[in-house]
């Protein structure tokens, strides 16, 4: 058009079959728009929106009663007349924005009894070409379920040994059973979401919110507790701080406090996005469901999470440095718990990094995909299993109170069944009743020296 517009006088053009010269060109420039948008119009015309507002229009002209649901255009697909309590089906599109998709699937849309469609159309079955074979999808299912359960299972124990016990009742105990609750919900809201993906049920938009917007909390909250973990032992070691010091409410804000103003904003970002088009690589639900499409928003919650790892490392790195130089020739208790937190805040600073990274990116096609996918599924759903190992079952000081009420509760146990059996022997002679008396007593004294 500019080009047109500023044509020098005298030149010639050849457009459409004339020849234009000098000030004609104004009437070309009018030919020119003219013929564009026709174009345009033509373009238009061949769509799958427009031809469904024709049919719509059509029909509503013809003004012949029907009890169903109306030609409607859903922004993929064009869903005709439908009777009440139907369901409409459709083969999936062929192409989307350049990508090749199974049209041998079909996608279903429910007409409700008040002629009215549902506001969601299911396409769950509308795989791209690219995408995971579905011997894949069910392979990396089970992972997920499986994996999952075992880490709820784990954390649970895990909860259930710190509350229990008084003995393990302290501030750095209470920091690990914050972040063992934190993945047991991460874990319920995947284990929710995944269920609700494989069956193709029905959920509105609200549900679909709320279950996002969770799932991004508590994995978000992974992340702080995890920080929590790392400056607790930085205050400790580094700063020096006795315990009476530190408080449970300063770090309770940071853990649960600090995502919650991160998500928040997301979610808000995340309402005023537009989601017209489907993604060039959609999942199952993420047609129904438009908060599950990834954006640049969401960057909101995954800086914060790369930030987190850094500041964790850098934690990790000073602490490492004072235990190596400063209280290297200590040998206390307190020295060798430092020493052994540290190696477990160590293995999980990695750990959780490169699950991270892996579920940022990955391939999409071929066997790496395939790889990427089982990798992805295993890493994810064992978070929490290892957690709960390196900072429960296999620290030294729960195993000791594990190890001390067990043998009190056995020698408990024994001494009970000691009194029931002597009660219930017929009448001995009062030597035989000293020497049980003795055993007895010898039974409890060398299972002392155990504990």
């Amino acid at each position: 058009m500019a080009s047109s517009l500023t044509r020098e006088p005298g030149k010639e053009k050849k457009k459409y079959g004339q020849e234009v010269v000098g000030p004609a060109d104004i009437v070309a420039d009018f030919e020119e728009l003219s013929t564009l948008s026709q174009d345009l119009f033509a373009e238009y015309e061949n769509s799958t929106e427009l031809a469904c507002y024709l049919q719509a229009h059509l029909d509503a002209q013809a003004e012949i009663p029907f009890d169903g649901c109306p030609v409607n255009f859903d922004s993929i697909l064009c869903w005709p007349k439908t009777p009440s309590n139907t369901w409409a089906v459709l083969p999936c599109f062929k192409e989307f924005k350049g990508v090749a998709y199974d049209a041998r699937q079909n996608a279903t849309r429910y007409c409700h009894s008040d002629g009215k469609w549902d506001n969601y159309s299911h396409y769950t079955a509308c795989h791209h070409m690219t995408e995971p074979p579905p011997d894949i999808v069910e392979v990396t299912s089970i992972i997920y379920y499986s994996g999952y359960i075992v880490s709820l299972v784990a954390l649970s124990l895990a909860v259930i040994v710190f509350v229990y016990f008084k003995d393990l009742r302290c501030l750095r105990n209470t920091i690990h059973a914050n972040l063992f609750i934190t993945y047991i919900l991460s874990a319920l809201m995947w284990i929710i979401i995944l269920t609700l993906q494989l069956s193709g049920s029905q959920s509105g938009i609200a549900s679909c919110v709320i279950l996002v917007t969770l799932l991004h909390y508590f994995t978000l909250t992974n992340f702080f507790w995890m920080l929590v973990e790392g400056l607790y032992l930085y205050m400790l070691v580094v700063q020096t701080f006795s315990g009476d010091y530190l408080r449970f409410w300063k770090y309770s804000i940071i853990g649960w406090g600090g995502p919650l103003i991160f998500v928040g904003a997301w979610a808000i970002a995340k309402s005023f996005y537009p989601y017209d088009l489907m993604p060039e690589h959609p999942n199952k639900l993420e047609i129904e469901c438009s908060w599950m499409r990834e954006s640049h928003i969401d960057w909101i919650i995954q800086g914060p999470s790369c930030a987190v790892l850094v500041i964790n490392l850098i934690f990790l790195l000073r602490i490492m440095w004072v235990l190596i130089t400063k209280l290297r020739s200590a040998n206390t208790v307190e020295t060798r718990q430092y020493r052994k937190a540290s190696k477990a805040l160590l293995v999980l600073i990695p750990l959780l990094g490169i699950t991270y990274l892996v579920v940022i990116y990955g391939p999409h096609e071929g066997v790496g995909s395939r790889i990427f996918a089982v990798t992805r599924a295993v890493l994810l759903s064992t978070q929490g299993l290892v957690v709960s190992l390196l900072y429960c079952f296999l620290n030294y000081e729960v195993r000791g109170t594990l190890r001390l009420h067990y043998y009190r509760w056995r020698d408990e146990r024994n001494i009970r069944l000691g009194i029931i059996s002597k009660h219930r022997r017929p009448t001995i002679s009062g030597t035989e009743s000293i020497r049980i008396t003795t055993t007895t007593t010898t039974t409890t004294t060398t299972s002392v020296p155990l504990i």
